[in-house]
């Protein structure tokens, strides 16, 4: 129970930051627009990448030094065109929630949600690797991992649904030039982090 309970406080902690993926979610959420595919992608992506930490990945990735860099410029890329895209619909504005939610094919919604998700490599460094490690020090290091993957799925479903909490701010079309002001800033700074830190 000491495993669970761990990986859980220390997944929910890690995933509480603000970043491309949870920005995704929540502009989805208050879209109200494929929440429920956004969030299963995350959280899927969320057990799939701390199983693989649990039994053994990190290690792989450690010995293939190449697959960070690869990620981490692939990744920033992907951020800095988010970001412009967020940017121009903050510079354009007249949106409201209601013309929001209908403009985005499914299929474009779960790739950009699955690029959000593979291409940063805060998502390996956080999950596989350390996450990983860390399993290793518990007498049980898959219920550890288990308890990541239940706070994962606990995160993205409250953040995707509970958006709906906001939306009557979300009404005018001011809040959405703001929210995706800030998006764009987020996704600019995390792509400056991986390029220059």
């Amino acid at each position: 129970m000491i495993s669970l309970l761990s990986g859980f406080g220390l997944g929910l902690s890690l995933i509480l930051a603000i970043g491309a993926q949870n920005a995704f979610v929540l502009r989805q959420g208050l879209r109200g627009e494929h929440v429920l595919t956004v969030v299963l992608i995350c959280a899927i992506s969320e057990t799939i990448l701390v199983t693989s930490g649990v039994l053994g990945f990190g290690a792989l990735v450690e010995v293939v030094p190449l697959v960070i860099p690869a990620f981490r410029y692939g990744g920033a890329a992907f951020l800095i065109a988010y970001g412009a895209r967020a940017a121009w619909a903050a510079w354009q504005g007249g949106l409201t929630l209601q013309a929001e939610g209908q403009n985005g094919s499914l299929r474009k919604t779960a790739l950009a949600a699955l690029a959000i998700t593979w291409l940063n490599p805060h998502v390996y460094l956080d999950t596989v690797i350390l996450l990983g490690s860390i399993s290793t020090q518990y007498a049980a290091p898959l219920l550890f991992g288990l308890g990541c993957v239940l706070a994962a799925w606990v995160f993205f479903a409250s953040l995707g649904f509970g958006a709906a909490l906001l939306r009557p701010l979300f009404a005018k079309p001011s809040a959405w030039r703001v929210l995706d002001g800030l998006i764009a800033l987020v996704m600019w700074a995390i792509a400056a982090n991986l390029l220059f830190a």
